[in-house]
């Protein structure tokens, strides 16, 4: 993995544990501390999403022994496949997150590399300093929807994005795909299309102010 989507991961996750009601002092910033909280938010949510996993496969075990009884399979089956569809949604994306966070110790070893470092305490810094003006822009192109609305990952996706186009000099095409990858790792189906629609109309805009 290349140094810019190494720093561009540290910084998405250290991101996730520094507040948007307040400026903070980027020089600060400790991105060993920063990840470590991160992996303790990222365990507690995987714990809530495991145990609602379990609640819905007990009622999918239920209602089955209640066809058993009934022999009314017909409507209790819908109510079965409910439940599995649900589990096994919530169980794709609590795995696809543990198989990122398998990346954490690496990444933490990394922070201390000062190329890498450097590089994801200026993304951070640009994201804090130009936060009003790039949710802005993103909110121009959301389409009825709100920014503030999306899940904090999906929004700090998109702002490292702009961020890497505006300025770090990263070619569009580039930025575009390392914020999918990012997304295909740390967020679910849903904000993964509502990232790239979000992209996609915000290049678009860029193409027409540039005209």
């Amino acid at each position: 993995m290349a140094s810019r989507s190494l720093s561009r991961e540290l910084a998405l996750l250290a991101l996730g544990q520094v507040s948007e009601q307040k400026q903070s002092a980027v020089a600060d910033l400790a991105i060993e501390t920063l990840l470590e909280k991160t992996l303790d938010s990222l365990t507690y949510h995987w714990r809530e999403a495991l145990d609602s996993c379990a609640m819905e496969l007990e009622q999918a075990q239920q209602s089955l022994l209640d066809t058993e009884l009934q022999r009314e399979r017909a409507p209790t089956s819908t109510i079965v496949f409910d439940h599995l569809h649900s589990s096994l949604k919530v169980a794709e994306q609590v795995l696809n997150s543990l198989s990122a966070t398998l990346e954490l110790p690496r990444l933490l070893l990394l922070a201390d590399q000062e190329q890498v470092r450097s590089a994801a305490v200026e993304r951070i810094c640009q994201v804090i300093l130009q936060r009003k003006s790039i949710d802005a822009k993103l909110d121009h192109v959301m389409e009825g929807w709100r920014l503030a609305r999306l899940p904090r990952i999906d929004r700090d996706i998109l702002r490292l994005t702009v961020v890497d186009i505006q300025t770090m000099g990263t070619p569009t095409p580039v930025a575009f795909s390392e914020a999918v990858e990012l997304a295909n790792r740390y967020s679910d189906e849903q904000g993964r299309r509502m990232i790239n629609g979000v992209l996609r109309r915000f290049h678009n805009a860029r193409s027409i102010a540039s005209d």
